[in-house]
C-alpha cells in the first residue's frame, strides 16, 4: 500500500482532495466519466470541502456512498446530509449524478445495487472508493462480528444489527474489491494501532480484508507516524 503522511488534519484534507481531483481528471480523460464512492464518519468532510475548490467537470462525475445510517432525511446522523453541506450544495451538483443510499426503503440493498448497475454496468466498477478506519478496525459499515462481513453474492447489504445505535447500509467487500482505486483517509492518534494492523493486512479486523494492491493510505502524522514501531 502506498503511504502519504501529512503533518496535521488540514494538510491531510488538502492532500487527499488534490489526489482525488487528480484521479478524477485522469479517469475523465481516459473514460469520459468518474465514479466516486465516499465513506461516512467525520474525517472526510474537511477533505470534501477542499475538493469543492478544485475545478472538475461534475457533469461527468457520479457520486455514490460507501455506507449510510438508517436515519431520516436531513438528519445530522446521515452521511448524505454532510455530503450536501460540504460538496453538493456549494457546487450545485447535478441531481442526475447524485446517488444517495435509499435507507428509508426496506429493499434498500436491492435498490442501490440496481442503481449501481444501471449507472456503471454489470458488475459495477467504481473508479475510486474512499474508506475510513475505525478504532475497532471497521471500514465502511463492515463492522467486527457482523454477518455483512461474509456477504459475497451482492454489492450492497444491511448490517444485521445496529452499530453505534443505528442500522447501516453498506457496500460489501466484493464491490469494494472491484474498484479501480481505494483511498484510505485516516486521522488521529486513536487510529494508530489499527493503522498498523491494516498495513499488515490483518484479516482479523474488517479493514484488513480489503485488497491493498490498488490502495493508498492518506494519514496525518498522529495516525501514521514515520515509523510504526
Amino acid at each position: 500500500m502506498e503511504l502519504s503522511i501529512h503533518p496535521d488534519a488540514d494538510a491531510l484534507a488538502a492532500a487527499a482532495a488534490a489526489r482525488i481531483a487528480c484521479l478524477a481528471r485522469a479517469a475523465l480523460d481516459a473514460r469520459g466519466r468518474f465514479a466516486l464512492a465516499v465513506s461516512g464518519g467525520s474525517t472526510p468532510w474537511a477533505m470534501l470541502r477542499q475538493l469543492a475548490g478544485h475545478a472538475l467537470d461534475w457533469t461527468r462525475i457520479d457520486l455514490f456512498q460507501v455506507d449510510e445510517r438508517a436515519a431520516p432525511d436531513g438528519s445530522d446522523e446521515r452521511n448524505w446530509t454532510h455530503l450536501r453541506t460540504a460538496l453538493i450544495d456549494p457546487l450545485g451538483l447535478p441531481a442526475a449524478r447524485l446517488h444517495a443510499m435509499p435507507v428509508g426503503r426496506d429493499d434498500a440493498p436491492v435498490a442501490y445495487q440496481r442503481e449501481l448497475r444501471a449507472t456503471l454496468g454489470v458488475p459495477p466498477v467504481l473508479d475510486l472508493v474512499q474508506l475510513g478506519l475505525g478504532t475497532d478496525g471497521h471500514t465502511a459499515s463492515l463492522v467486527p462480528g457482523d454477518p455483512a462481513l461474509d456477504v459475497e453474492d451482492v454489492d450492497v447489504t444491511w448490517t444485521a444489527a445496529p452499530y453505534q445505535g443505528t442500522r447501516r447500509l453498506t457496500l460489501t467487500f466484493p464491490c469494494i474489491a472491484r474498484a479501480r482505486r481505494v483511498l484510505w483517509l485516516v486521522a488521529g492518534a486513536g487510529k494508530r494501532a489499527m493503522v498498523r494492523r491494516l498495513l499488515a493486512a490483518d484479516r482479523d479486523i474488517p479493514a484488513g480484508r480489503v485488497a491493498q494492491d490498488a490502495a493508498e493510505l492518506f494519514g496525518d502524522a498522529a495516525a501514521v507516524p514515520r515509523t510504526m514501531d
